[in-house]
């Protein structure tokens, strides 16, 4: 019998279910004349040849495949990229112990030989490296007790449906890459700097062609610490990719239409980690219809998987960083745009002016203002009409918008509630590109996309706070204010957005200067509208920062300063807001009277305007004042409003205070076992959200 199979790989882990999965296809395939198919597909690099071998060998030990297993790299055949199946079929009846002077030379005759010889046989065949269905179906046995196995860095869609199995290969979990590691390289190090292996781990985001590149390198430098070899792990990867799989890439990109390579140089320079198909469209210039076809060229081609998509609100994708560092150097090979992709020399010229320098900055620019528009479409969206500093962006050409739709167009109460959950689970989704988004465009000096994205950013932060990533946008939207110069509303604004999350953050002389900085900026105000707007909000920061400092009477006064400027402009909302702010100072002063008087008024007034978060809040503490008073069934039901509201918005904070002082009434009424269960689940959302 033979076996034309490689030694199985020293080193391999996980892709149990994709095992499992092909072993069951196999046990309950029923057709008699036609093989199974079990189709392997993923970029270069995640181990498709091993596993397909590791099928085979583990399906020859199980099944009477008396014929044994037969292996084709198709690209051995191949000629300028192109494929001849008859001289495939020349090998495969070799194999079969055909002899070379009794294969036919016509094309036809040699499938018909093919065929005439594989009938009724028992037999595994490997096949390596397809790139079309069309390719691997001459070569299908013309026997159902046959199984076929078929590797392709991208999908192969024209495999009729019913006749094959797709197994797409994901990219190994951090826990799966982290076993791999261990296992190629048996060093105490990991164990002693587990920091520096888990960034080894992350560098290779869960590729494992480049999990050994990165045990060589750790076994080859035996005496060096694991950050050390990290950094030169991380240059040898940036510069020269990932070996054994570099060729492979360049390949694929080669064989690009000019759309699509131009799509993946540009997918390098994506702001944050993941993109959509709505921001890589803006991103790429090229349109709807063909960024969708330039998405799907790239999928095919094995650069991009678009069947490993998340189940987001954003529809993310994303490529791995080994890949991102190749589309990288391609892009600095052919745009010569080294400056914009991080500072270093270009080593090439632009291939046929399509990519020419400065179409990059072009790229990044024309993504950060549809961003902009994107998040402050959501930001209405999410949190209702409120006072912003920087007008709704103009749509980009050629870039539609993401599909969110109006609340404020519902039919119904529960539509309105949905629409403003699915704009702000777009928020929550997608900060991280839009925390790039600000960083990149305060490095470009766009000091109004600056200004602008910090906006939404604040209204993400309000359900999410404690976030780093919030503190450093606050602080560049402050310094885009500044650098500006000429506009007193975007300092007053910027300034009392960074008080606020440092205040929370206990730095509350850090907080001093920026309201004391605001209120300066006061003076330089005009008389509109939204100036009045401004100068009220900045009162009102200066009390809440009182409250923070616990001088509650202090900031007593000032809300209610605040409430008097609000209704001489008159914006009721802003009235609604201070009382709110009044009941809760009322209740930390001691004066539970009041305080019932004027958060019930605001919670009232929250639920007629449709406030979302601020039902929630204002019901959460006038629940805490009947608590108080002594009325423990109102405040329960408040309470579980107030969870209600705070898991539709998915705010850990707020569910995590909720069951907090849900524990409290259920321990002050004996109900022990249900307050543990709310402290437990508080324990475990601030460990979830870093808040521990």
């Amino acid at each position: 019998m033979r076996v034309e199979l490689p030694p199985e790989p020293v080193h391999f882990v996980n892709r149990d279910d994709e095992r499992e999965r092909a072993l069951r296809a196999v046990t309950e395939w029923r057709s008699r004349a036609r093989p199974l198919v079990l189709s392997l597909s993923g970029p270069g690099g995640l181990g498709k040849t091993e596993l397909g071998a590791l099928i085979a060998r583990t399906l020859l030990g199980r099944h009477p495949f008396t014929d044994g297993v037969l292996s084709v790299d198709l690209d051995d055949f191949r000629v300028d990229g192109v494929l001849d199946p008859g001289d495939v079929l020349s090998q495969l009846l070799d194999s079969l112990d055909v002899e070379p002077d009794q294969v036919r030379s016509a094309y036809g005759a040699r499938c018909r030989q093919y065929w005439n010889r594989t009938s009724g046989a028992q037999l595994i065949l490997l096949l390596d490296n397809a790139r079309y269905a069309s390719e691997v179906v001459p070569l299908l046995p013309a026997s159902g007790d046959s199984v076929v196995i078929v590797t392709s860095h991208g999908p192969l869609h024209d495999l009729e449906a019913g006749a094959a199995v797709d197994l797409a290969l994901p990219l190994l979990e951090e826990w799966a890459a982290m076993e791999l590691l261990e296992l190629i390289v048996d060093d105490h190090r990991l164990g002693a700097e587990p920091e520096a292996a888990r960034a080894v781990v992350r560098l290779c985001d869960g590729l494992p062609a480049a999990l050994h590149v990165a045990g060589r390198w750790v076994r080859t430098h035996r005496v060096r610490p694991l950050s050390r070899v990290l950094a030169d792990l991380q240059a040898e990867l940036d510069e020269k990719g990932v070996t054994g799989v570099e060729h492979i890439w360049d390949r694929a990109y080669a064989d690009l239409s000019r759309p699509a390579a131009l799509l993946y140089r540009l997918l390098a320079h994506h702001p944050g980690g993941t993109f959509t198909l709505p921001s890589a469209t803006a991103l790429s210039g090229l349109g709807p219809e063909a960024c969708q076809d330039a998405l799907e060229e790239l999928d095919r081609a094995g650069l991009l998987d678009l069947r490993l998509l998340p189940l987001t609100e954003a529809g993310q994708m994303r490529l791995p960083g080994p890949q991102r560092a190749h589309a990288l150097r391609r892009s600095r090979r052919e745009t010569g745009d080294g400056e914009v992709a991080d500072g270093e020399a270009a080593d090439g010229e632009a291939a046929d002016g399509y990519a020419a320098a400065g179409d990059v900055a072009e790229a990044q620019v024309r993504l950060v203002r549809w961003f902009v528009r994107q998040a402050q479409l959501a930001d209405r969206f999410a949190a209702g009409r409120r006072l912003t500093v920087v007008d709704l962006f103009e749509p980009v050409p050629g870039a539609p918008d993401i599909p969110l739709e109006d609340p404020e167009s519902a039919a119904d109460d529960r539509a309105r509630a949905e629409r403003a959950e699915r704009a702000a689970r777009w928020l929550d989704e997608e900060r991280h590109v839009l925390f790039a988004c600000a960083r990149l465009a305060h490095g470009r000096e766009m000091d109004t996309e600056v200004v602008a994205l910090s906006e939404p950013v604040w209204t993400h932060a309000l359900d999410r706070p404690h976030q780093s990533e919030v503190v450093e946008v606050f602080r560049r939207a402050v310094d885009s204010a500044v650098r500006h110069g000429g506009n007193a509303g975007w300092l007053v604004r910027t300034r009392c957005q960074l008080a606020r999350p440092l205040w929370e953050s206990e730095e509350l002389s850090g907080a001093q200067d920026q309201i004391d900085s605001a209120m300066s900026a006061c003076e330089l105000l005009g008389g509109s509208e939204r100036d009045r707007k401004l100068a009220a909000s900045a009162v009102e920061h200066r009390g809440m920062l009182k409250g923070a400092r616990g001088q509650w009477s202090a900031a007593l006064a000032d809300f209610a300063t605040a409430r008097d400027m609000h209704r001489a402009i008159p914006n009721p909302y802003g009235v609604l807001l201070q009382t709110y702010r009044m009941g809760e100072a009322s209740a930390k002063t001691g004066d539970l009277g009041a305080a019932h008087r004027l958060l019930s008024e605001a919670h009232t007034g929250f639920v007629e305007k449709e406030r979302e978060r601020l039902i929630g809040r204002s019901a959460f503490a006038l629940a805490g004042v009947l608590h108080r008073l002594g009325r423990t069934d109102e405040a329960r039901e408040l309470y579980e409003k107030s969870l209600g509201r705070a898991d539709r918005r998915r705010s850990g904070f707020d569910l995590a205070r909720v069951h907090d002082a849900l524990a409290d009434l259920d321990t002050a009424e004996g109900r022990l076992t249900e307050a543990e269960e709310h402290r437990a689940a508080a324990r475990s959302l601030r460990r979830r959200n870093g808040l521990i």
